[in-house]
């Protein structure tokens, strides 16, 4: 199956089904979406989080309060299209499923936020290498000891995707991606992890670890997993998020998101 040339809908309906696969390379061209889902208690500030830390949570689009799907899924479902989610319990993790049908309340508001896997088309279509993709694993992410600005309850650090980029090209990937605001946009950090707080690359804290081919050099873009470090770190009752790397495909094109 190529899965690069499945459209949104057909890649949803096999999430839909039960598959369960990391989602980079799916549906090449169209936009993908990290998800962090809270109580409508707790929308405004998860809203001004974002706000004040636009490079980890670009919003692409908020659900009203029980809404389920919307614009960027048209005729998907916000609680089964994504191949699987986390569930937190006063910021704990307590289980990863397949589905949040069991969970669902009228009170849960969807805030879908932009990830980088939107701008690996375009960097692939430029010669650039994306090791994850390589060698089969999904995209390795990790807390830094950068602090994200609070906003209200939500607190917590940075936390940022790597991908080993050749030494040659890393000024064509950061600028590529920055022409990607709305997905994370230009890196952050490109060299030394520990000047991020970063002990170890192969111990990433979301994801799986990739070999770093000889010759490139570590690259960090935000990452749209921040708002789920803030749940854990400012533990509301309940929240619920993607499964990192696991993401919400949308009916965007990333050209959609490209600035000239």
């Amino acid at each position: 199956m190529d899965v690069g040339a499945l459209s949104p809908a057909e890649a949803r309906a096999r999430f839909r089904e039960g598959l369960v696969t990391p989602t980079s390379g799916w549906s090449l061209g169209y936009a993908q979406a990290n998800l962090i889902i809270v109580p409508k208690d707790y929308a405004f500030d998860v809203l001004l989080f974002a706000q004040r830390n636009p490079k980890p949570c670009p919003l692409l689009g908020v659900l009203d309060a029980g809404e389920t799907s919307g614009p960027l899924l048209e005729g998907g479902d916000i609680r089964t299209d994504v191949p699987a989610y986390t569930v937190y319990e006063d910021g704990d993790l307590v289980d990863t499923v397949t589905s949040l049908e069991d969970h669902w309340r009228d009170d849960l508001v969807t805030f879908i936020v932009g990830c980088s896997f939107t701008f690996e088309t375009p960097l692939l279509e430029a010669g650039i290498p994306i090791a994850h993709i390589d060698q089969g694993r999904n995209v390795p992410m990790y807390r830094t000891s950068v602090r994200a600005e609070s906003a209200g309850r939500m607190s917590g650090p940075l936390v940022v995707s790597m991908r080993p980029i050749p030494a040659s090209q890393v000024a064509d990937a950061v600028r590529i991606s920055a022409r990607y605001p709305a997905v994370h946009g230009a890196p952050v950090h490109v060299g030394d992890p520990g000047a991020i707080g970063i002990a170890d690359l192969d111990a990433p804290d979301f994801g799986q670890s990739v070999q770093i081919p000889e010759g490139t050099i570590p690259v960090f873009w935000a990452c749209g997993v921040t708002p789920q470090a803030a749940v854990m770190e400012s533990r509301p009752p309940i929240a619920f998020g993607h499964a990192p790397g696991h993401m919400l495909i949308t009916d965007a094109k990333d050209s959609q998101y490209a600035i000239p």
